[in-house]
């Protein structure tokens, strides 16, 4: 029978059931890869209740650097009876079927073109183990161990990283240990090993750092200077402000008194944890709150107010599977248009699209920056798949002779001398005006913020013309903000070519990775990655520059599309849409598919349509 054979590049995906451990298993089987100096990119793919549904976790190893999904399975490992037949039918062909031979594998789904590879690992539970929690949690300890085996991966890295992740709770090392030990001298005694697909310690790892974006984006809030978190839970965005409190109560500490410079707030709702920054923002202080879909559609009334109000205020928007409750466990990027035009009349909102953890934490930090010095919200516009799962990641970096930029804040001096001051009056051209802190003075710099119209001198109007210069007066600053968001960033093919790509956010290491697909088929595409929102003039140039210009997102309606045809009015011919929306990460087949599928006239069919909710073969 045919074999994959590899060496340090394949795919495998565990299929488990939801609340047995399983994903900590898994995720110390990434870890040890990673601890081998291989390039790993694990997806956790699970469902949104507590435990009893079927969950995937994906580990795709490429010692080249790829680092977003392939498409395919070359390893699966079921041991979800209800998942199986799916399972299966993923494994490309001459792939490797490991499953719990324990019960006998239902005929049904023998597939002569697979390797298949029992493990009797209930068996080797029940013999072990008499507590039924152990037999459900070592189960999945054992398949790592007997993975060990079939890969011919160094055991060592293994117990190594138990003893590390189990440091001071050390009466838990043993036990895993030996729970790793049974499954790799099970295969060791009664299986061919390794099989085709083989690990070996490599040095691609360098100094990177695998990290979830969530956490980065905490540590950037951080060293961003922020002391007020005001927030209501929601995944996917929960474990930003989890991981900010970890962290700020280590360093946000008066040295002198012990007290806590910081402030974080669990409102009642998101109207409210808006709410709470606008007026922390108001007042002062750098403060931010985190969310998703269903937030930005509640703030959205708030961030009306903080753009026409100018009040710098920072929302994080980790995006998830919508509309309304939608797949609340799975990633899209399905919230573009939604944050870009957030709240109702004329309004246009700063977005940035990190990447990475590293960007995570550089935009993290830079945001607080940027919404004081253009006095508007800016909206980091991460994912669930950025920003739940571990991520190779640059090392994060930190200037610590880095000033902040408080924007243009009048002081009392300044007021004292008597420096004419107009709340919304542009004396520098750059359409950004003067602003003062509450109290910055006892008679002079005062006025009354509000929602309603007013004057260069913040005074209440309803005067036509005066409105029409302040709503023009925000247009020119769109211009002025341009100049500082992250510009884009270009990929050039080896090869002139008319045809580009542009992707943006997580979408971007399956998209560089089908470029590679492309070119070695004669297919050279030139490609740009967006940063941010405003686009600036670049993005409009690369557009102009080629015939035609394919967007890949994740999302159902071409959002950034949408929005690029909105702002500099190209037609439908110039742009085309690459879309994936079943809630799993973009891979590189899909894209480099649907591309050719463009390029040859054929119908696009975005998705591999599969009978199992949140499964996808490509």
């Amino acid at each position: 029978m045919k074999r994959i054979e590899s060496v340090n590049d394949f795919v495998i995906k565990f299929a488990n059931v939801n609340g047995t451990g399983s994903a900590s298993a898994n995720n110390m089987f990434a870890k040890a890869l990673f601890r081998m100096g291989l390039p790993v990119c694990p997806k956790n793919i699970f469902p949104s209740n507590i435990q009893g549904l079927p969950t995937w976790y994906e580990v795709r190893v490429s010692e080249k650097g790829y680092l977003g999904r392939r498409g395919g399975v070359d390893i699966a490992l079921s041991v979800n009876p209800q998942s199986m037949a799916q399972d299966i039918k993923e494994v490309e062909e001459g792939g490797y079927f490991i499953y719990d031979d324990t019960k006998p594998l239902d005929l049904r789904l023998m597939r002569n073109d697979v390797n298949i590879i029992g493990i009797p690992l209930t068996r080797i539970c029940n013999e072990e183990y008499t507590d039924p929690r152990q037999r459900q949690l070592f189960k999945n300890v054992i398949y790592v161990g007997a993975l060990a085996a079939l890969l011919d991966m160094d055991f060592k890295v293994l117990t190594d990283l138990v003893k590390d992740q189990f440091k001071g709770k050390e009466k838990l090392i043993l036990p895993n240990i030996h729970a790793l030990e049974l499954g790799h001298q099970y295969v060791k005694a009664n299986l061919e090993c390794p099989i085709g697909i083989r690990v070996k310690t490599s040095d691609q790892v360098g100094d990177k750092i695998l990290l979830d974006g969530n956490t980065a984006l905490g540590l950037g809030a951080i060293y961003g200077g922020a002391t007020v978190a005001a927030w209501y839970p929601i995944t996917p965005s929960t474990s930003v402000v989890d991981a900010y409190e970890k962290y700020v109560r280590r360093v946000r500490i008066d040295p002198g008194t012990g007290e806590k410079n910081y402030a974080i707030v669990q409102a009642e709702d998101e109207l409210s944890a808006i709410g709470m920054v606008i007026g922390a923002s108001w007042n002062g202080a750098r403060a931010f709150t985190a969310t998703s879909g269903p937030g930005i559609s509640l703030m959205s009334e708030f961030l009306g107010l903080a753009y026409f109000a100018e009040i710098p205020t920072v929302l994080i928007d980790v995006q998830r599977a919508g509309p309304s409750t939608g797949m609340p466990t799975r990633t899209q990027q399905s919230d573009v248009l939604s944050a870009a035009y957030a709240s109702h009349g004329d309004t246009k909102q700063v977005l940035l699209f990190p990447a990475t953890p590293k960007e995570c934490f550089d935009f993290g930090a830079m945001s607080f920056d940027l919404a004081e010095r253009l006095q508007t919200p800016i909206i980091i516009m991460t994912d669930l798949d950025l920003g739940m799962n571990d991520n190779m990641s640059e090392p994060l970096e930190w200037d610590d002779n880095r000033a902040y930029d408080r924007g243009k804040v009048m002081t009392a001096e300044q007021l004292e001398e008597g420096v004419e001051f107009g709340r919304y009056l542009d004396v520098d051209g750059d359409a950004i005006c003067y602003r003062t802190y509450p109290g910055a003075h006892p008679k002079r710099g005062a006025f009354f913020t509000r929602g309603t119209s007013r004057d260069e001198y913040a005074v209440y109007t309803e005067r036509g013309e005066e409105y029409e210069k302040n709503m023009l007066r925000l247009m020119r600053k769109w211009d002025t903000i341009k100049e500082y968001v992250p510009e884009p960033e270009v990929v050039t093919a080896a090869e002139k070519t008319d045809v580009a790509v542009l992707y943006y956010g997580t979408s971007e290491e399956s998209s560089r990775e089908s470029l590679d697909f492309l070119a070695e088929e004669g297919v050279h595409l030139d490609a740009m990655r967006v940063r941010a929102f405003p686009f600036n003039d670049d993005v409009k140039a690369f557009i102009e520059n080629h015939k035609q210009v394919f967007v890949i997102e994740q999302n159902r309606d071409a959002q950034l599309r949408t929005l690029l045809m909105a702002e500099f009015e190209f037609g439908p011919d110039k742009l085309k849409s690459v879309l994936c929306f079943d809630g799993t990460p973009i891979s590189a087949r899909n894209i480099s598919k649907q591309i050719k599928q463009h390029l040859n006239g054929g119908e696009v069919q975005p998705l591999h349509r599969t009978k199992i909710a949140g499964q996808a073969g490509e």
